[in-house]
């Protein structure tokens, strides 16, 4: 009994240490490719790229068919004398047969190297997938810090504010300070306190967005770790544009994709044009029967099926001579495919470049904003330090003192969504070149 209570504690003890273990940013991305909707869907026409490249291989096999049939003949009939009786019936008939394709014009080859393609873009299509998730995951993952630190900061301001309500009140009370001044004090703790509220609200909102990316049940009892103070200290943007699209263009799978679908079309006229061949096969059979006349002496099942057993073995060829130009309008069709492909893969190359421009400049900006802001934070900490302490001694009004605090409170808002939008530009342009995703 004691060994089941002392288990009993142990398992209350260690659940709730589990349930609010903080998710690190790898570890969300990791959860996310497993059990994303979107992801599961590309492994299913991975998967299903894959039975079709076993298709493909399957159809050098030879085929095996078997077949039984039974017919009931009624009335005159033609007989083996070359007379007509009439006289009822019945036939038996099982046959077994096999055909090797020999020579199609090389589509079975050329149909197995476009199925490899195929899967290989397929596969592409999921490392896309993933990487879109990953970056979705992690710019959610910025969002929650940032909400994080603006509860801080809220949370801060009211201290701040009840501070100055305590100091009020004691003023008040000792005459050092009007009504109205105290009413004021008062009224800027129940804006900070609104305040608080609504900037914890928006880091349970960001919190949400997060967990339903990684399409968690709930956010209950799920955190996020956050990283170390120095992490945006060694951040530097040392690679131009050019450089980094030199890298992204031969491992990024959107290129990649549109590549091995451009060479598959090349494989895909190569089949149409395997129609104006011809196509040779090997075919071979055995095949009984068993006969059965209406008032007629008749043999055995078992011997007639072994006084009529035969055996076949031949060979088929077809000569394409004129098809109403199906093959041609599809060796034409196949060829404009290709030329699809092309500018397809032209497209996402271009793309690809825009997106790095876009990222490489947008990476530059976060970082010049990034440095502004920590010098208009200071100057405006500074100088909201100095008006605090006139307003405590009575040489500033409360407008004045709302006014410098407001200002301060921007800028430090404005330094944090800096720090990580600085943050995230630099981690996409780095991911671009091929390196994961980590704070």
């Amino acid at each position: 009994m004691k060994l089941k209570q002392l288990f009993i504690i142990a398992s209350v003890v260690t659940m709730p240490a589990y349930a609010q273990q903080k998710w690190d940013l790898k570890q969300c991305i990791d959860h996310a490719i497993a059990n994303n909707l979107t992801i599961k869907l590309q492994e299913a026409q991975r998967e299903q790229s894959k039975v079709e490249l076993s298709t493909a291989k399957n159809s050098f096999l030879p085929d095996l068919n078997g077949s039984a049939s039974h017919s009931f003949n009624f009335g005159r009939s033609l007989q083996a004398d070359n007379t007509y009786q009439s006289l009822n019936t019945q036939n038996t008939g099982l046959n077994l047969s096999t055909s090797i394709p020999l020579f199609s014009g090389l589509q079975k080859i050329n149909n197995v190297a476009l199925s490899k393609l195929n899967l290989q873009a397929a596969m592409e299509d999921l490392n896309k997938a993933k990487e879109d998730i990953s970056i979705q995951v992690a710019s959610a993952y910025l969002q929650v810090l940032f909400n994080e630190e603006l509860v801080k900061v809220a949370n801060e301001q009211l201290a701040l504010s009840k501070e100055m309500l305590e100091q009020k009140t004691a003023f008040y009370k000792n005459g050092k300070a009007s009504q109205a001044e105290w009413y004021e004090a008062k009224a800027r703790v129940a804006q900070d306190e609104l305040s608080a509220v609504q900037a914890e609200n928006n880091r349970r909102l960001s919190l949400l967005d997060l967990s339903q990316l990684l399409e968690l049940p709930s956010p209950d009892d799920f955190a996020i770790v956050s990283p170390a103070t120095d992490s945006i200290a060694g951040l530097k943007i040392q690679t131009s544009p050019a450089e980094v699209y030199a890298e992204a263009v031969l491992t990024k799978p959107s290129v990649k994709a549109a590549q091995y679908r451009l060479e598959g079309a090349e494989k895909s006229i190569r089949m149409a044009k395997g129609a104006y061949y011809p196509q040779l096969s090997f075919g071979a059979g055995i095949s009984t029967n068993f006969y059965n006349v209406s008032g007629m002496e008749n043999g055995n099942f078992g011997s007639q099926l072994r006084d009529n057993f035969s055996q076949y073995i031949g060979f088929s060829l077809s000569v394409p001579i004129f098809n109403r130009f199906e093959t041609r309008n599809r060796v034409r069709s196949a060829r404009i495919q290709q030329h699809t492909y092309y500018w397809q893969l032209e497209e996402s190359k271009k793309n690809l470049y825009k997106e790095i421009q876009q990222a490489y400049y947008n990476a530059v900006n976060a970082e010049t904003q990034y440095h502004s802001s920590l010098t208009a934070d200071e100057a405006a900490q500074a100088s909201f330090l100095l008006m605090k302490e006139k307003y405590t001694n009575g040489k500033a009004n409360a407008t004045e003192y709302n006014e410098s605090r407001t200002a301060w409170m921007k800028a430090v808002s404005d330094r944090l969504q800096a720090k990580y939008d600085y943050l995230f530009r630099t981690k996409i342009l780095d991911f671009y070149r091929g390196i994961p995703l980590t704070l």
